[in-house]
């Protein structure tokens, strides 16, 4: 199996990605973010996430995806969708599941939540960080497990990655995004 393993999220100033009921609100989505977002997932073979993280996009359920879940052990296809494996980590590994879904390469977009998140932090190639820097949501759900402790910077740092220059995807609202890489390793 190869797979370049790239994770997606977009945060408020304080690194929150859901407000405190849990929801990404209408004021944490932006046009020029979205548009990245779904492009990114259009060239994904596959997509991991929560039982409450999903992109609702028009090609949503086209998507093949692993759907973590505590609710079963072994890997089973989603009855509601078809091109979705339910996977609980603690039964089955990652690659277990990627042969389950039928996909052996390309890039892999994990899309959260904070838990997801931080099971691929030693394994992504890159992490695209979009920030929205002039809203904040008190008492929110953090992006990563550590948030708001730390920062999501200062989260992607510690686990040896490095943020590039940023691309600005909304001017109004002063949205960009990061690309965060891994150091290379060198055998």
């Amino acid at each position: 199996m190869s797979f370049r393993i790239e994770g997606y999220v977009i945060v408020s100033a304080d690194g929150m990605l859901a407000d405190a009921s849990h929801t990404m609100p209408d004021s944490l989505k932006f046009d020029g973010d979205k548009l990245f977002f779904e492009q990114a997932l259009d060239r994904a073979a596959l997509i991991v996430h929560g039982r409450h993280s999903h992109e609702q996009q028009p090609n949503s359920a086209r998507r093949k995806r692993l759907i973590l879940t505590g609710k079963i052990k072994a890997l089973t296809v989603d009855p509601e969708m078809p091109n979705a494996t339910l996977w609980n980590p603690d039964y089955a590994s990652f690659e277990e599941a990627c042969a389950f879904a039928d996909v052996a390469s390309g890039m892999v977009a994990i899309i959260g939540g904070p838990l997801v998140f931080d099971m691929f932090m030693d394994r992504y190639d890159t992490f695209w960080l979009s920030e929205a820097p002039q809203l904040r949501l008190p008492g929110g759900e953090g992006c990563f497990v550590g948030v708001p402790e730390r920062t999501p910077h200062e989260v992607l740092a510690s686990h040896g990655m490095t943020p590039g220059e940023p691309y600005l995807l909304d001017a109004e609202h002063g949205v960009t995004v990061t690309p965060w890489r891994a150091a290379r390793r060198t055998t």
